[in-house]
Parts: C-alpha cells; structure tokens; sequence
C-alpha cells in the first residue's frame, strides 16, 4: 500500500510544484494549513484508483483536502472533513470524503461529476476538537 501512496503522491508531485511556484494551493485557517486540490480522475493511474476505490473517468474528478496542524513540522492530523461543490447553473453537489491514512500522511478524497468547462465553487468545512474552519476555492474542469 506504501507502494500506491508513493506512486500517487509521484503523480500528483508536478501539480503541487506548479502551485507552488504560484503561492501554492493552500489556505492558512487559523490552527491548521489546509492544502487542497481537485483535479480530472483520469490523472490517477487505473491501479491507484483502484486501490482508493476511486471511479477514473473523462468526467469526473477527485478533490483532495489534507490538514496540517499550523506549527513546526506541520503533522496531518485527522478531522471531520465536509463540503459541497456550486456549479455557476446553480447546481450543488454534495462531497462525500473519504478518509486515506497512510503512515503519518492523512488526507481527505471525494468524487464530482462535471461537464466540459464547468466551473465548480468549492465550499469545505473542517471540524476539529470544536473548532470549524472554511475553506473555499473555485476550479475549472475540461472533459477528456
């Protein structure tokens, strides 16, 4: 299982460069750093999506949410991660995460089906030890 994180974390590696290199895809919500990304599924390779239980197709997408305690060494730590994505028709879908726990990484994985061109409002809640924070971020998506 290491194996598939590894991979997968070697597949999503030139996004979050590329973000970084753009400010990065991360939000500073008081206590934690949240990272986040949601991207077509077709970029996972058929056996990590397999592994994750995730559906590859032309129009779908995974969105991922990793949380990170806002200190030195910014351990992931487990949280309850909610949320649902607006499209401009007005149309909500609901996010259903999934927690992933792999060595001390945590993070969160929920699918979305689109259409070429839409555009998705993301809205995220994350709740820990009664403390609630809001994440919220847009992202564009191509049919394949």
């Amino acid at each position: 299982m290491r194996k598939l994180i590894a991979a997968f974390i070697i597949l999503l590696s030139p996004f979050v460069y590329a973000s970084e290199q753009q400010g990065g895809q991360f939000k500073d919500l008081g206590p934690w750093e949240v990272h986040y990304i949601a991207f077509p599924s077709t970029f996972v390779q058929p056996n990590i999506a397999k592994a994750y239980n995730l559906t590859r197709s032309g129009n779908k997408a995974i969105v991922n949410i990793s949380v990170l305690a806002d200190k030195p060494g910014k351990p992931a730590i487990k949280a309850k991660v909610t949320g649902s994505a607006k499209n401009l028709l007005g149309k909500v879908v609901p996010l259903n995460f999934k927690e992933v726990v792999e060595g001390e990484a945590v993070y969160y994985l929920a699918q979305l089906d689109y259409d070429d061109e839409d555009i998705f409002r993301f809205n995220v809640e994350i709740t820990k030890d009664k403390q609630t924070r809001k994440l919220t971020f847009s992202q564009k998506f191509y049919e394949e």
